[in-house]
């Protein structure tokens, strides 16, 4: 996660061309590229003389170890507007909790996230983005929303209906829908901003049931949140199965 040097934290909402790093990983190593800036390199385990930060996370506390000061150079170099660093989160550290994240949200599964928005699985189906993409002038790819599964296959939105999956040997449960935000609107080739687009037409046929509106305000709502309940591995191409009780 990008910080303050205050240990706050910093997206592509404040910081757009965030979206232009790149990160391949290889032999327990990161290389980090971004248009104009040399690739750095970075270990997964970090020294244990490393700082631990304090960081701040959508106002709620968890901490961070400090990736280094060639990485912070480097993302500070890049942003050229203040100095920032880098932190990893670490297995022994206390991740967030569905009680915290949703203290109004009762029914919930009990889960712990580090510093993804509010689960570690973000999916979206192919058909979705397709119906989506009949409604815009301008039309818009996947990597708008960022998901880190994407489904093809079924009809658009089905992935709403969805409450307890099973792909590869991972079993995963719905949390809720993604309620989307200005992110949305950040060219991911360009990292320019836009504001507008694809958020206004999704608010124009989108926006959530009244009866949870008390959940998603007036965020519209485009692809589903799960925890995962059993750990295991999946793969690209992997079936997805609904789980039935």
């Amino acid at each position: 996660m990008v910080v303050k040097e205050d240990g706050h934290m910093v997206t592509a909402r404040q910081e757009p061309r965030l979206v232009l790093v790149s990160i391949t990983l290889e032999n327990n190593y990161l290389t980090l590229e971004a248009p104009e800036m040399d690739p750095v390199v970075l270990p997964i385990k970090l020294p244990s003389s490393n700082k631990i930060y304090d960081c701040r996370l959508f106002g709620l506390d968890i901490k961070g170890r400090d990736c280094g000061d060639e990485i912070a150079q480097w993302f500070t170099n890049y942003l050229k507007t203040q100095p920032y660093r880098l932190v990893q989160f670490e297995t022994s550290m206390k991740g967030r909790t569905t009680k915290k994240l949703y203290p109004s949200e009762s029914y919930l599964q009990n889960y712990e996230v580090a510093y993804p928005d509010c689960s570690p699985i973000h999916m979206i189906s192919e058909a979705s983005l397709e119906d989506l993409n009949t409604r815009l002038k301008k039309k818009v790819k996947m990597e708008y929303f960022r998901p880190n599964i994407m489904v093809s296959g079924c009809e658009a939105f089905e992935e709403d209906t969805w409450d307890e999956l099973l792909i590869g040997d991972v079993e995963m449960k719905k949390v809720l829908s993604c309620p989307r935000c200005v992110l949305t609107t950040v060219d991911p080739d360009t990292g320019i901003i836009d504001r507008k687009e694809p958020l206004e037409t999704l608010k124009s046929y989108r926006l959530c049931d009244p009866s949870v509106k008390n959940l998603y305000q007036s965020s519209p709502l485009f692809g589903m949140y799960f925890s995962v309940e059993k750990i295991g591995s999946l793969r690209v191409g992997d079936p997805v199965y609904r789980m039935l009780d």
